[in-house]
Order: structure tokens, then sequence, then C-alpha cells
């Protein structure tokens, strides 16, 4: 038995919709909505009575997939932490883009920022770190290096 591929990586939110919309903002593709729960949805949660909303998005060339997914219940008590980029666990994904710089002016436009400042590392990528909804950290990767060499 061996790994056939990657599938998706869930992300887990308080506000489906605002979520959504971020992603599709960055170039994501929707491609479909559910609701689950029953007993076969609790047993795999670890939880009793879940009941959630799920959307998922695609990258345009279909290589990644978020799914995005809002627990109505049970509930979290806690809510969304906007924990440092140093903190242990999934943290952040990566999308490649084009001009890095304007898509930072837009999400600003739409009320978002970087975590950090947006910089060149190694001549060959410009990077940033973009907080969205909820505490979600973004990094946008633009290969500065191929730019180069057009």
């Amino acid at each position: 038995m061996g790994m056939l591929r990657f599938d998706h990586v869930g992300v887990v939110v308080d506000h489906l919709d605002a979520a959504t919309a971020f992603f599709v903002g960055l170039g994501f593709e929707r491609e479909g909505a559910t609701t689950v729960e029953g007993e076969a949805v609790d047993k795999i949660n670890g939880l009793a009575g879940v009941r959630a909303e799920m959307m998922w998005v695609w990258t345009p060339d279909g290589t990644g997939k978020l799914e995005l997914v809002k627990y109505h219940a049970p509930a979290d008590e806690e809510g969304p932490q906007p924990w440092p980029a140093n903190r242990p666990g999934f943290r952040h994904i990566c999308i490649e883009v084009e001009d890095l710089n304007a898509i930072v002016e837009r999400l600003r436009d739409d009320g978002f920022d970087t975590v950090g400042e947006v910089q060149d590392y190694a001549e060959v990528y410009r990077l940033g770190y973009v907080r969205g909804p909820e505490g979600l950290i973004v990094e946008l990767a633009e290969n500065i290096a191929s730019a180069r060499a057009s």
C-alpha cells in the first residue's frame, strides 16, 4: 500500500461565505457544497451531534483543493485564533501567483493585510504571508526568476 495522491486540505472556518469569497478572490474556483451529519460523520470526527456545511474550492489548474468546513454543531467555544506564523501545526497554504504586489494591494483594499513584509527571497521568489478571514494564513509566491529569464 502506498500513497496515491494528495487530495485536499480541510480548513475549519466560522464564516463559510467569507472564507469562500476570500479564496475565490485569490483565484480558486468553487466546486460544490453539501451538509453532512449522522452517525458515520460523528464517528469520523470523534464528536457527537455533528452537523457541518462544506464547500470545496479548486486551484484553476485542478492540482489543489480546499475543503472549507463550517461546524454548526457541536459549537466551538474558543472561536478562531489568529496564531503567529511559528505556532506548531498546519499553519498555512502556499499558492503561486502572478503580480504578488497587485494581489496584496487588492487584498488590503478588501480589509486583509500581510502578516509580515513582502520580500524577495534568493532572487527566485517574491514571498508574502497574507492573513485572511479568521486568521487563516496564505503564503503568496511569485516566481521572479522565471520572469527575469523571459
